[in-house]
């Protein structure tokens, strides 16, 4: 949702007209070869990115590769602490939906690996 907001919609632009302006003209302080317009849309888009990469691959090692997710703590962990840094991201920088949904995805992350170790 969030990548097709980035490229197909204005939902990401300032409600200020002068403001949309003003960041399409000015360079960020490390480098005049951009504007804080397209950092903030790359900003988006990467960001995006990343969570559809995170979620195919931890999509296909629970639905093909199971064995492997089951097997590597290092994974489950990192997946564990991905899901923490964007809630963590979602409660300082972000607003009040995306901060519920990625609470509901760490408790079902965290579910599951309640799930798996708890089977004798």
């Amino acid at each position: 949702m969030h990548l097709a907001y980035s490229f197909l919609t204005r939902k990401f632009s300032p409600t200020e007209k002068q403001l949309e302006t003003a960041i399409k003209q000015v360079a960020p302080r490390i480098s005049g070869e951009t504007t804080m317009w397209k950092v903030w849309i790359g900003i988006h888009i990467s960001h995006s990115m990343g969570l559809v990469l995170f979620g195919l691959i931890y999509g296909y090692l629970a639905l093909c590769r199971w064995d492997v997710l089951l097997r590597s703590h290092f994974l489950i962990g990192l997946g564990l602490l991905w899901l923490v840094g964007y809630m963590l991201l979602a409660q300082i920088y972000w607003f009040r939906i995306p901060l519920i949904g990625v609470c509901l995805a760490t408790r079902f992350y965290l579910a599951g690996i309640v799930g798996i170790f708890a089977r004798p």
